[in-house]
């Protein structure tokens, strides 16, 4: 998976925006202004970094040896370097369901109206 696929792949969200507010060295991929994913503009390893629920982020740590703890937030958050040993769909997946974190955490009528649009009610 490219940068791009994964740039693209963010933005498919449903009102996620692309940021830059570490500096122009890092995008951050927002919904409702909060963070549901990090992605380096270059590294010598591409690697992103998405929200977790404490036990899957351990269990995935344990699966899959280029996942990592995320300097971040170790608890909640996974770095994923995509050396190719990860499935694109699993990274997808764990793309959507770092959104679907926040998104539930967010304040209520904004919650509801992402949900419809996530639906197709909007």
């Amino acid at each position: 998976m490219t940068r791009k696929q994964l740039v693209d792949f963010c933005l498919s969200q449903p009102e996620a925006v692309e940021d830059f507010p570490f500096g122009d060295h890092v995008s951050v991929f927002k919904v409702g202004g909060k963070m549901f994913a990090l992605l380096p503009v270059q590294s010598d390893r591409l690697s992103l970094t998405v929200k977790c629920e404490p036990e899957r982020a351990e269990s995935l740590r344990r699966k899959y040896s280029a996942v990592r703890a995320s300097n971040f937030h170790k608890k909640h958050w996974n770095r994923v370097f995509l050396d190719g040993s990860v499935p694109m769909t699993d990274i997808q997946e764990w793309i959507e369901d770092s959104y679907d974190l926040v998104v539930d955490n967010l304040p209520k009528a904004l919650k509801l109206r992402l949900q419809g649009q996530v639906k197709g009610l909007s």
